[in-house]
């Protein structure tokens, strides 16, 4: 729950801006703090430079687990101010602060799988003055030099009152692997194994690909995309709930 607090503090963090390129920095420090070897991408687009940050560990075939950093430019969503930008506490912060608390407590030397951490740029701001969605993860899946075994996403999951159901387009076996393992867990009552949501987001560009892949969402928020996406939204529990269950994925992934 720090690390939102901490992107909340920088404010909104569009593509392109001061705090944008201050979050992405302060997640290199993150990383490479917690020994995480770090790679970064960077690209322009419609005159901004993006930058997709990687931080990775461990031997093998490689699995994917993102979460965009920016934030919407413009609250569209809200109908009292939909000219201001959105704060975006679980509309980017909560995943990252997911990836972030599992670059700490991952045990690098039970992975049996190399994981990388990755950080997108550039979701979230799709119809705005010209801009598509899924801009830094369409990037890395067209720039992929090894093929990964599976992608997770993780996003807008801080919801307090959390309720986690399949998302359509997600691959099945893995949906349902990472299910039933949160159920072992004894957050059954919370990953709910039907589905709900049929979504493009950023393991689109992914499954494009051919490369499995999972989105972990909760999208029943009535802040998305509003000025009320804010820090007091977010609860520590639902963010601890889902870093266990990926954490367990990662440390038994056979």
């Amino acid at each position: 729950y720090e690390h939102v607090l901490a992107q909340m503090a920088l404010g909104p963090r569009p593509p392109g801006s001061p705090a944008n390129r201050a979050v992405g920095d302060y997640i290199i420090a993150h990383l490479e703090a917690q020994g995480w070897k770090v790679v970064t991408q960077t690209f322009p687009y419609r005159g901004t430079l993006l930058r997709n940050i990687i931080g990775q560990a461990g031997e093998g075939a490689v699995v994917i687990v993102g979460a965009h950093y920016d934030t919407r430019r413009q609250a569209d969503q809200d109908p009292q101010r939909p000219e201001q930008p959105v704060p975006g506490a679980n509309d980017g912060a909560s995943g990252v602060a997911v990836l972030l608390e599992l670059a700490r407590s991952l045990d690098k030397t039970k992975l049996q799988r190399q994981v990388w951490l990755t950080f997108f740029d550039a979701e979230d701001n799709g119809g705005l003055d010209g801009w598509e969605w899924l801009v830094g993860s369409t990037y890395m899946a067209e720039h992929l030099e090894v093929r990964p075994e599976a992608m997770i996403l993780v996003d807008m999951v801080g919801d307090a009152d959390q309720q986690l159901y399949f998302e359509q387009n997600s691959t099945p076996a893995l949906r349902r692997r990472i299910w039933t393992l949160a159920a072992e867990l004894g957050y059954g009552d919370v990953f709910t194994p039907t589905v709900k949501w049929s979504l493009f987001d950023d393991h689109t560009p992914f499954l494009r690909q051919g490369i499995p892949a999972v989105d972990i969402i909760d999208f029943d928020y009535p802040y998305w995309h509003t000025t009320q996406d804010t820090a007091d939204k977010v609860s520590p529990l639902s963010l601890e709930r889902v870093g266990r269950v990926v954490e367990a994925l990662l440390e038994v992934w056979k």
